[in-house]
């Protein structure tokens, strides 16, 4: 077979378009490749071979209006094509044949500019799990060949086709040849035109632009200079991307060593943010134009960012860290959980000789206080992914009296986490002195009632309209001002709500009825809380639908807990009440918020938020940062356009009352989980959704769960048949609640 090579003597002039933009804006909409076209080119014979044609049949076959008129064209027409992954088959075994006609073994892609080799091809195989050939990592930019040997010519950027074959006489007549034909065929005049006896420059193709393989991990010092253009700031990532994620949502573009920084918040959460540097502004720009392009169904924000902000986050300067991320290309895994007396040999020895640490007790990095106390955490090196895969399988596997928590992490995230510890801060602590932001009578009460919800997920820009609108008819069993948004320790929108409501049933309906819906394109997270937990979480602890875990600064199995007063910074105090609330939008009420106010319109009118700037600042500062949500995510599933569409401009069903009824499971074994509940309640039409396992305080599994049953008949039952029947060695009780 026939190999791509940087110094070969024969070009392969590709051109391509997609369904949607054209030109400049080649690959910027997401659109799929549906034209490629191409002829190999002998540089030193100055002969070529066959000139190609091939359409290539998209999922989505719906042509751009700018498309089908400059294409010509039709959804018909490629209905009757080839997909991509036959397409580059084809194109690989007819380049073959014809290098083997022109008696050539090598060759380099020659394109127009960088967009459909960094735009268009890697982006749309990584998403469709295509394996790209070697020769594709490897193409000659003619914009920029043609600029070296016509150096008088108009800048790169400003060069055309057009322009290219304008300046060096070449007619073309687009008349006459197809769309795509006629490019290849005025390209190849153009190589001919720089080529030796041809070109007083006696131009030749000798260094061409190369895309890397995969993302090279590294560490990063704060002494480092970085360049302000060569950085970007993405947003809306989903909270268990890796940089190994974040590095293929940018598949074609050239990240630097080290060059994926992802963000945490003050409570050491990923808080969907990265900062990713780039080799040179030119792939910068070119991330630029990904902006809300799809990582999964996520769309992804992408702003420019300054070398500052890159340091501040993926610099470290101790030299601890620095030893420890000096082993490149290592797969990291940060433990969660450790006891404070767990020793080197201890975690060894907890990991097992299936998956050996790089260095032995020298690829282990505990995570200390400024004091030299321990915090828990570890992190670890593995020398490939096989070893931290193995690895992995161990979360929340017992070391000593402790369940362990295994996460992956990144160098970045290893600075940022012993910054936080052994340097200044990166998210500065509220000024002194502090006040309490919600006075009598809007105090969150610390009741053990489950009367109130949490959004997590919320879009930056959401607003308590939104928020009602979002909860639809359930806005009518909100509490008078009993929506609580919550802002960080910057003053700024968390991402996280909390919802008093008039009854813990109705705050147990909205959780189930309003978990995962969308809100603004992302889905929006709702767990049911007391005002208790809800406190607790804003000390640092986690609420999810598998339990509550305790905050990471309190140390299992016992601690005293205190309610975290929500706090505010006294300069904001000065300010008026609108300048912290976001601006309401009387005028565009939903008809959701109508419909709760015709229902009140007997009694005064409802008023959801406190009149006071009542948000709340989560007091993380103080406690110790934890990993993200998912363990073992090591990708993302990507959805098909038509679905993200479809996702993003359905409306939401109005919330209607369920019929329904809650079981109580005590003396279940420590380590059943959903799958084994589900198998001792077979037969009754249950689903994950309907199990939420309940946890102690001290983050450990209290072997009780709460099961929804979809009647109050098929509840009574279940305890009936089920009640005092064996999980394992357990025999469990059942308890209608």
């Amino acid at each position: 077979m026939t190999a791509a090579s940087p110094h070969s003597d024969s070009l392969v002039v590709l051109f391509g378009a997609t369904a949607g933009a054209y030109g400049a804006k080649l690959g910027s909409d997401e659109r799929e490749l549906i034209l490629l076209v191409w002829q190999v080119v002998d540089l030193h014979s100055k002969k070529v071979g066959t000139l190609h044609k091939c359409l290539v049949k998209a999922d989505n076959l719906e042509l751009s209006d700018e498309c089908g008129e400059v294409t010509g064209l039709t959804p018909e027409g490629l209905s009757k094509a080839e997909p991509l992954d036959r397409v580059l088959q084809q194109f690989s075994q007819l380049v073959s044949s014809d290098l083997k006609a022109l008696g050539r073994n090598t060759y380099t892609f020659c394109t127009d500019g960088q967009l459909l080799i960094r735009q268009v091809l890697h982006p749309e195989a990584s998403k469709k799990n295509l394996l790209l050939s070697d020769c594709f990592y490897s193409f000659y930019d003619l914009r920029k060949e043609f600029h070296d040997c016509y150096p008088n010519v108009a800048p790169v950027k400003d060069q055309t086709i057009h322009s290219m074959a304008e300046y060096i006489g070449f007619r073309i007549n687009e008349a006459e040849e197809d769309f795509g034909v006629w490019q290849v065929k005025a390209m190849v005049a153009i190589i001919f035109s720089m080529l030796p006896d041809t070109c007083v420059a006696d131009h030749r193709f000798t260094v061409p632009e190369t895309v890397k393989y995969k993302y090279e991990t590294g560490p990063c010092s704060k002494s480092e200079a970085v360049d302000s253009e060569t950085v970007i700031r993405a947003r809306g990532l989903p909270w268990q991307s890796s940089d190994q994620d974040i590095a293929r949502f940018f598949k074609g573009l050239n990240i630097a060593k080290g060059g994926v920084a992802l963000c945490l918040n003050a409570q050491g959460r990923r808080n969907g943010e990265a900062l990713v540097r780039f080799v040179n502004s030119e792939q910068r720009d070119l991330a630029l134009e990904r902006h809300k392009h799809h990582m999964g169904s996520r769309y992804i924000e992408v702003y420019k960012a300054t070398g500052e902000e890159f340091l501040k986050i993926a610099g470290g300067t101790s030299n601890e860290v620095a030893q420890f991320l000096s082993k490149e290309n290592q797969v990291i895994i940060r433990m969660r959980g450790l006891p404070f007396t767990a020793t080197p040999e201890d975690v060894l020895g907890f990991l097992g000789p299936e998956c050996p640490v790089t260095g032995g007790k020298e690829g282990l990095l505990f995570v200390k206080y400024p004091d030299g106390r321990p915090t828990g955490d570890a992190f670890v090196l593995f020398a490939c992914e096989e070893y931290a895969q193995n690895a992995l399988k161990k979360h929340k596997e017992i070391l000593g009296k402790r369940y362990i928590e295994l996460f992956r992490s990144t160098a970045a995230e290893v600075q940022q986490v012993l910054n936080r510890y052994m340097s200044t801060p990166l998210i500065p602590t509220l000024p002194t002195p502090i006040i309490p932001v919600m006075p009598p009578p809007y105090t969150i009460a610390a009741g053990s009632v489950r009367d109130c919800v949490r959004l997590r997920g919320l879009p930056y820009t959401a607003g308590i309209d939104d928020i009602l609108e979002f909860m639809g008819d359930a806005t009518a069993d909100i509490k008078p001002h009993g929506v609580h948004m919550v802002l960080n320790q910057q003053g700024r929108p968390s991402g996280d709500a909390f919802i008093q409501m008039k009854s813990s049933d109705r705050a147990f309906l909205v959780a189930q009825k309003c978990h995962k819906k969308m809100m603004k394109d992302r889905y929006v997270e709702v767990f049911q809380c007391s005002g208790e937990e809800m406190n607790f979480v804003l000390m640092g602890g986690t609420l999810n639908r598998s339990g509550l875990s305790p905050p990471p600064c309190l140390s299992p199995p016992a601690y005293a807990f205190q309610t975290a007063a929500a706090v505010i910074p006294t300069e904001a105090a000065l300010y008026q009440s609108q300048a912290l609330l976001p601006q309401t939008r009387s005028q565009q009420a939903s008809a959701a918020v109508a419909a709760a106010a015709a229902a009140a319109a007997a009694s005064p009118a409802v008023t959801y938020y406190p009149t006071q700037a009542a948000q709340l600042y989560m007091n993380y500062t103080a406690y110790y940062p934890s990993p993200p949500v998912s363990p073992t995510t090591v990708g993302y599933i990507t959805a098909p356009q038509a679905a993200v569409a479809a996702a993003a401009s359905a409306t939401h069903t109005p919330m209607l009352p369920q019929p329904g009824a809650l079981v109580r499971m005590q003396g279940l074994p420590y380590n059943a989980g959903m799958k084994e509940i589900l198998s001792f309640f077979q037969g009754y039409q249950l689903h994950g959704d309907s199990i939420l396992l309940l946890y102690n305080f001290s983050g450990q599994p209290s072997g009780e769960a709460l099961v929804t049953f979809p009647s109050l008949d098929s509840a009574k039952k279940a305890v009936a048949e089920r009640s005092g029947c064996r999980l394992g060695r357990h025999c469990v009780e059942l308890c209608l609640i």
